[in-house]
């Protein structure tokens, strides 16, 4: 659906929600009813004080004919209480409504294509525009019902004054609305591109801020910036088109506003000629310059920017999220996966934006069931980026990736995926109890045995006791980084997954304990691929693969110093800093 073209839905939008605060509505015109009266009074009040009574030679007439004017401001003041706790009732509600609608709109994206990363501007919606929004509608509420009800006022105290007034004064008032009303589609054309791109500088930044270390690794900051600066270039220029615009609204609203008292000053002479009295004169300039101009001119003020704002926020509010691309049909079908293959990259090429270079490149890769892969390499070389393609939280560019013989994407229905577990870097542990956080990959109860068993492979009795047991309430704050790693391995020993996926998931474990986890998990029915940090890691392995730009070895241990550079000068490396450990 075109930009423009959510007009229409806006405006049904807008209808329902009218609809359903008729009684804010309501209060809200009473309460503008009443504050109109001080509108009337006040010009009506000095025109009857001149004509009925100090011209007159009738002071206490005239005196009382003010006090009447007075007291119409008292009355005005009292109204506008209570038209702002009217306001309230309406704009409130329309807050809490645009903030429902964002939160729907980006849980529907993110279920339509749950391995695309957050979407940044579905949290411009959820915050910076719907704060818009909410106050551009007050802005708009209260200046609109003022000048409306203050017109009332003043055209119809006029009127009781002269009717030949308004011959002199509408023309003007209304040629400087028309011209003013003129600048309003182009403003909000202006506006809708400035949100455009707001949005996409915003979607672009969340995408290259949460691939940093790739970016840097590969090189790709130059490719980064070429993508950013120019839409901050863009966001310069739609601001000069605006200020330029604001220029023609300023050039109008001081025709609407400044055009009418030149136009009841220049007929003056014509209009005492007419029986027009000097206290009528007096009440219209008081019409003009006390009630009817101001209320006109913050009415234009309100309209060209936080009306043309308002219209282009809504129609983001009201536009269906665009349906999410398809994903890659290239590869097998669901289970015609060789035969005994626990995982499979087929020519998989991956890259963080269209024009960064790739982390992964052509990339063939078979990993066999029950076995144990090292994945090495340089510090933001990919291998995280492999195991979140093996997750299924990114999705190849080319390529396909297999887990079991199909698609690595996540799986319907949400809880945890029967075919794999990650575990990151950074251990996840919940406030809950300690059985909880060992079992919550568990798709059912685990029975005792069973957990005492992993606990006992895993040696973390001696933590639990000093937890306080298995109903033991867990603050993740109060754990040390290396036991929320060892209660979320203890989990992934639990978890029925036959793949495990571990991104530097024993880093802050001392090498003996990364050793007995390792071997631990390795023990247990199914395949391990750990992202490694340590030769004796590597060295462990059934096969360990070497990640070197967009090259890629693999091969045993013993094999590999042969074959790669890279893993011969990692080895050296690694020696100087840890003695490797006998396989």
């Amino acid at each position: 659906m075109k930009r423009g073209g959510a007009w229409p839905v806006v405006a049904q939008d807008a209808r329902r929600f009218l609809r359903s605060r008729v009684r804010p509505l309501a209060a809200l015109a009473l309460w503008s009813l009443l504050e109109s009266a001080h509108t009337f009074l006040g010009g009506y009040g000095v025109a009857r004080a001149l004509d009925d009574g100090f011209l007159a030679g009738r002071a206490a007439t005239g005196a009382a004919w003010l006090a009447a004017a007075g007291v119409g401001a008292l009355l005005g003041g009292f109204a506008l209480r209570g038209v702002f706790a009217g306001l309230a009732d309406l704009v409130e509600p329309l807050r809490d409504g645009l903030v429902r609608r964002a939160v729907r709109q980006a849980l529907a994206a993110a279920v339509a294509d749950p391995a695309k990363a957050a979407d940044a501007r579905a949290v411009s919606r959820l915050t910076q525009q719907t704060e818009m929004a909410r106050d551009s509608f007050a802005g708009l509420v209260l200046t609109a019902r003022s000048f409306v009800f203050t017109a009332v006022g003043a055209l119809v105290g006029m009127a009781a004054l002269a009717p030949v007034l308004l011959l002199v004064v509408l023309p003007p008032l209304l040629l400087g609305l028309a011209a003013f009303l003129a600048t309003l589609r182009p403003m909000a054309a202006v506006q809708r591109e400035s949100l455009d791109t707001e949005e996409a500088l915003a979607s672009r930044v969340g995408e290259a801020a949460g691939a940093l270390r790739d970016i840097t690794a590969c090189g790709g900051g130059a490719a980064v910036a070429a993508r950013v600066e120019p839409l901050i270039a863009a966001q310069e220029r739609l601001a000069g088109r605006l200020a330029g615009w604001g220029a023609v609204r300023t050039v109008a609203l001081g025709l609407a506003g400044r055009a009418p008292v030149v136009a009841l000053l220049a007929a003056t002479p014509w209009l005492l000629g007419r029986g027009i009295t000097a206290g009528a004169l007096a009440g219209a300039v008081t019409y003009l310059v006390q009630s009817l101009l101001p209320a006109l001119d913050t009415l234009m003020a309100a309209l060209g920017s936080a009306g043309t704002r308002l219209l282009v926020v809504l129609e983001r509010f009201c536009t269906p999220p665009a349906p999410a691309p398809p994903r890659p049909t290239t590869g097998p079908a669901v289970g015609d996966g060789p035969a005994g293959a626990a995982a499979e990259l087929r020519g998989v090429t991956f890259a963080y934006g269209p024009h960064a270079h790739p982390v992964l490149q052509g990339l063939d890769l078979r990993v066999r069931p029950g076995e144990h892969l090292a994945v090495v390499g340089p510090s933001g070389i990919g291998k995280s980026t492999l195991t979140a393609l093996l997750a299924g939280l990114l999705t190849p560019d080319r390529g396909v990736v297999l887990v079991a013989g199909a698609p690595a994407r996540p799986a319907a229905g949400g809880g945890p995926d029967p075919r794999r577990t990650l575990l990151p870097q950074q251990a996840y542990v919940f406030t809950a109890s300690v059985r909880d956080n060992l079992t919550h990959l568990c798709p059912g109860p685990v029975s005792g045995a069973r957990l005492d068993a992993a606990v006992a492979a895993l040696r973390l009795g001696d933590l639990i006791t000093r937890l306080g047991g298995y109903d033991a309430v867990l603050d993740p704050l109060r754990l040390s980084q290396g036991e929320r790693q060892l209660l979320a391995l203890g989990a992934a020993h639990l978890s029925p997954a036959p793949l495990l996926l571990l991104d530097e998931a024993t880093c802050h474990l001392d090498p003996e304990a990364e050793e007995h986890a390792e071997r631990a998990l390795a023990a247990r029915p199914g395949t391990l691929v750990v992202v490694a940090h340590r030769i004796s890691s590597a060295a462990r392995a059934d096969r360990v693969l070497v990640l070197d730009g967009t090259r890629a070895v693999c091969g045993t241990h013993d094999e590999l110093p042969a074959r790669s550079a890279l893993y011969r000068d990692l080895v050296g490396m690694w020696g100087e800093e840890q003695p490797v450990a006998p396989a």
